[in-house]
């Protein structure tokens, strides 16, 4: 098939660009590298031998993005253009209202037009708000923690509603959870803008001396060392869950948990990475973060009985890959 990706030299996107073309697919990336690197187009040729098209558009420009439609003419397509940032969201709710919405809007209504019947969206377990885990599909959206949870599910509600009014029209929404890792290869991963959002590329800038010591945000959470509890999946799984999504295209609308159904607490995560990697990541214990909750992991049941994918690699293949990564770059 002929997938377009959008978003897709960001974290995510690189991934999900890396495994469908290594499952033969023909795939045309559009990005508007706000938040990616050119460079990484290289590295998905090096890694692939494979010299995959690319655009510079942002995509609330329905003009520039409708010709690439009309030029190219897609059979599926997967989305992550999207801003990500929590705690930038509270700050700058307006362009994160914008930009979520009207790019998903604008591809929503270019599938409409030209046919485009698979449409999968990049979602996040953000959606599920203090919802009591294990978190499945099935619960109601409590997403009003942050505006950028909003507008994951005001743009599922957009899209539902789309499938709705169109039966041929099928979208799957994917809500992941706490995507670590890179490429073992050590040609992709995570980079961050400034001082890192998440926790992984905090740690690895620590190792690496960039950064004195990691801030644990709360140590005094109901859980087995009182800090924060989630559901790591490594990149390289999750980007097949997209491969796997976009395969199994069914009408209407489909939404799957993508997370290994594990819990790993924050010292959990940083003692599996001292252990893999021999390196000692010293840390201060700060205030907890408004928003933040003590415990999240996934039901994934879902998405191994109708998708048949599962994750399969381990917190120690993501503190490896994620350090190959950091220290490489």
């Amino acid at each position: 098939m002929r997938i377009l990706v959008t978003g897709g030299l960001g974290y995510i996107g690189s991934h999900t660009v890396v495994c469908l073309l290594r499952m033969g697919h023909e795939v045309i990336i559009v990005d508007d590298l706000t938040n990616s690197q050119i460079d990484v187009l290289d590295k998905i040729k090096t890694i692939t031998s494979i010299e995959v098209p690319f655009l510079r558009i942002n995509i609330t420009n329905k003009t520039q993005i409708e010709k690439v439609f009309h030029k190219c003419g897609f059979d599926g397509i997967v989305h992550f253009a999207g801003y990500k940032s929590v705690g930038e969201s509270v700050s700058n709710p307006l362009a994160y209202y914008f930009n979520n919405l009207v790019t998903t809007i604008n591809l929503a209504e270019l599938c409409l037009k030209y046919q485009v019947n698979r449409f999968v969206f990049s979602s996040s377990a953000t959606v599920y708000g203090n919802g009591t885990s294990p978190l499945d599909e099935s619960m109601m959206l409590q997403p009003r923690t942050n505006p950028y949870g909003e507008t994951k599910a005001m743009c599922e509600r957009i899209l539902t509603d789309t499938a709705y009014a169109n039966p041929n029209f099928g979208v799957t929404l994917l809500r992941y959870f706490n995507p670590i890792g890179a490429h073992s290869s050590g040609l992709i991963g995570e980079v961050p803008n400034g001082v890192p959002n998440n926790l992984m590329p905090y740690i690895t800038q620590v190792a690496k001396g960039i950064r004195k010591e990691l801030s644990v945000y709360g140590n005094d959470y109901p859980t087995v060392d009182g800090t924060g509890v989630r559901d790591y999946v490594h990149v390289v799984d999750l980007a097949l869950g997209h491969v796997a999504a976009i395969e199994n295209h069914r009408k209407g609308t489909s939404i799957y948990n993508l997370g290994t159904g594990k819990g790993t607490s924050v010292l959990e995560l940083v003692r599996a990475f001292e252990l893999e990697n021999g390196i000692t990541i010293p840390y201060k214990f700060v205030g907890r973060r408004p928003g933040d909750i003590a415990i999240c992991f996934a039901d994934v049941s879902k998405a191994k009985k109708e998708l048949n994918w599962e994750a399969n690699l381990t917190i120690s293949d993501m503190v490896r890959d994620s350090w190959n990564f950091e220290k490489n770059r």
